[in-house]
């Protein structure tokens, strides 16, 4: 079942159910995967029905934070639309998965006490092991972490 199949038929869940929020949250979902579906004239892969969710997500958390303070109601609205889209989300790497990730790249590349002149080698190898898997900020800290 893809993507765009779960996302319809929690959409008329929600609509049986009278959630409208929730709704119409799902509908802008369906949206933007019917959209990436008609530019790229094909079906969606699991990966890019990932990117799209995650697109989605990032969207509203920036509408979410560059909402004033006291429109409550947009901040509201915002956090309602992400509690539904993290349904759909793809599962993130923990830390520790990521460090284990991490620790496999060092020892490919034969780096037993990495610096920061390592830090681009290491990136270029870790990178696209982690894409879409895990949150590229956090991914940079932990490496900057580990780094002597």
């Amino acid at each position: 079942m893809s993507r765009i199949d779960e996302v319809r038929a929690a959409m008329v869940e929600a609509m049986k159910n009278k959630e409208k929020e929730r709704k119409e949250s799902l509908s802008m979902l369906l949206s933007a995967l019917k959209n990436k579906a008609i530019d790229k004239r094909a079906d969606l892969t699991e990966a890019e029905e990932d990117e799209v969710v995650k697109k989605e997500i990032k969207q509203t958390k920036e509408t979410m934070d560059l909402a004033p303070a006291e429109r409550t109601d947009i901040k509201e609205m915002c956090q309602k639309r992400l509690d539904v889209l993290k349904e759909f989300a793809p599962k993130e790497m923990s830390e520790e998965e990521i460090k284990a990730t991490i620790c496999s790249v060092l020892e490919k590349l034969g780096i037993e006490n990495p610096t920061g002149k390592d830090k681009g080698k290491i990136m270029k190898e870790l990178m696209p092991l982690v894409k879409g898997k895990a949150d590229g900020s956090l991914v940079n800290q932990i490496v900057g972490s580990m780094l002597s």
